[in-house]
């Protein structure tokens, strides 16, 4: 009895983990393909994922909870912009970042932007929606602000 109830703990624990799996892309131009097939604006998560104690704390706070992966999975495009300072990177990423950082005028981390996007003529024009960064209080407070952000209330 007490095996079949680990065997069947074991599966749900996989199933929920499995859920629970949110898509980070890393490549742009990919994700703006998908945000506009799937007609949802990005989430630009710009963070120094190895070294900035803010970027570490907002993943942990709201990124990794379950209420972000469902709010994320229904109404935005993720994409993680990195700047580590010891995890190495493709040349191609490391020159994507450093772009994207220049035209969203990107000078502190976190910085969590959200924008639409189309590609015309292999060149990606983005429109911005609204940024964000780390906000105390949780899930609850930062999707409350997110959510400010990609559904605003129309006057």
């Amino acid at each position: 009895m007490k095996k079949i109830f680990l065997i069947t703990l074991f599966f749900v624990g996989a199933f929920v983990a499995q859920a629970q799996e949110l898509k980070w892309h890393t490549d742009v131009k990919e994700a703006v393909a998908i945000s506009n097939k799937e007609k949802k604006p990005l989430l630009l998560f710009f963070t120094g994922s190895d070294w900035c104690g803010w970027c570490i704390r907002l993943q942990n706070e709201v990124l990794k909870t379950p209420e972000f992966s469902k709010w994320a999975s229904e109404n935005v495009i993720l994409v993680e912009l990195d700047y580590p300072r010891r995890t190495a990177q493709t040349p191609e990423i490391k020159n994507q970042n450093a772009e994207l950082q220049q035209a969203f005028g990107i000078q502190g981390f976190p910085t969590i932007y959200f924008t639409s996007a189309e590609s015309k003529e292999g060149k990606v024009n983005f429109k911005g929606l609204g940024q964000t960064g780390y906000v105390s209080g949780g899930a609850a407070a930062w999707l409350t602000v997110a959510e400010q952000i990609v559904h605003p209330k129309k006057s």
